[in-house]
């Protein structure tokens, strides 16, 4: 099997890294996948910049290796596989109200409160798993989450934002920022996806969108640096044409690069059916490029 057809998180897997991955699934086959994927980490050092191990990022490799039949897995144990649709909760929080029609100025001022507890998980994941499209998903790697509030006329949740580890590859933006192979492998984690943004369909609020999205760019990076020791200087994100034309995120400054290829997330294979999206992105400094550049 050809070592540079498999990247970690951006880095590029090497043979001697590939000999020691099949070794620790060879010799400690009554680990769980888990506990194989820390292991992993542990000896190869796989670590975020906080100290905390890959270790989702990697259980998510050794699957793609198993797949390919480089490597045996113990079978699963109950759980949820990244990118998996999670059980969502039905409950009061979740129903829908009557209408709300007005502008931002009639719900402010806004509040932005990152996810940070059991139960604001179980809120976010039972908004999104009813009210959005996609439905809610175990978030691939390193991610934040948040719930937008208004305040008036009462307090009431108005949307969920969700932030994600950037995908490897990306035509649109790579050519953008002007990277090659090796520069994307050390400067990939100053990206972002934005990779869930929700306002709840029965709030109808003339500017509210580009509102939350102005706000929660100049929240995230900061939010990111304390949670992961990144700071990042670039967000993206996806819109699909057939649903959606982006207005939103245009009226908050994002600019718009071009169409995906329709390609997997970590540019294994083009998905039969995926459709191509639309791409755009917000430099949270002004020059981005060259920092993503390494200049």
């Amino acid at each position: 099997m050809e070592t540079g057809a498999w990247n970690f998180v951006g880095h590029v897997v090497r043979a001697d890294e590939l000999v020691l991955i099949r070794s620790i699934v060879d010799e400690f086959g009554g680990l769980s996948r888990e506990e194989l994927a820390r292991t992993v980490c542990e000896l190869l050092g796989w670590t975020r910049a906080t100290g905390r191990l890959k270790a989702r990022e990697c259980r998510d490799l050794l699957e793609r290796l198993e797949a390919a039949g480089v490597v045996t897995l113990p079978t699963k144990r109950v759980g949820r596989p990244l990118g998996a649709h999670t059980t969502v909760p039905l409950t009061a929080r979740g129903d829908v109200p009557p209408p709300f029609h007005g502008t931002v100025h009639d719900l402010a001022p806004i509040l932005i409160e990152r996810v940070t507890t059991a139960d604001a998980r179980l809120l976010f994941r039972e908004l999104v798993g009813r009210h959005h499209y996609l439905g809610h998903r175990v978030p691939y790697g390193a991610h934040v989450r948040y719930v937008v509030y208004a305040t008036r006329p009462q307090r009431q949740v108005v949307a969920c934002v969700q932030f994600s580890s950037a995908a490897w590859r990306m035509a649109p933006r790579d050519t953008w920022i002007g990277w090659d192979d090796a520069t994307r492998l050390r400067h990939l984690p100053g990206i972002l996806t934005n990779s869930r943004f929700l306002v709840l369909p029965w709030i109808s609020a003339k500017n509210l969108a580009s509102t939350i999205l102005s706000r929660v760019a100049r929240q995230v990076a900061g939010d990111w640096a304390t949670v992961y020791g990144v700071t990042p200087v670039l967000l993206e994100t996806l819109v699909d044409p057939r649903r959606f034309d982006g207005a939103c995120y245009r009226a908050a400054n994002w600019i718009v690069l071009g169409t995906t290829t329709g390609r997997g997330r970590n540019d294994q294979h083009r998905r039969v059916g995926r459709v191509p999206k639309r791409v755009l992105i917000y430099p949270l400094v002004p020059d981005a490029a060259e920092r993503l550049r390494g200049h």
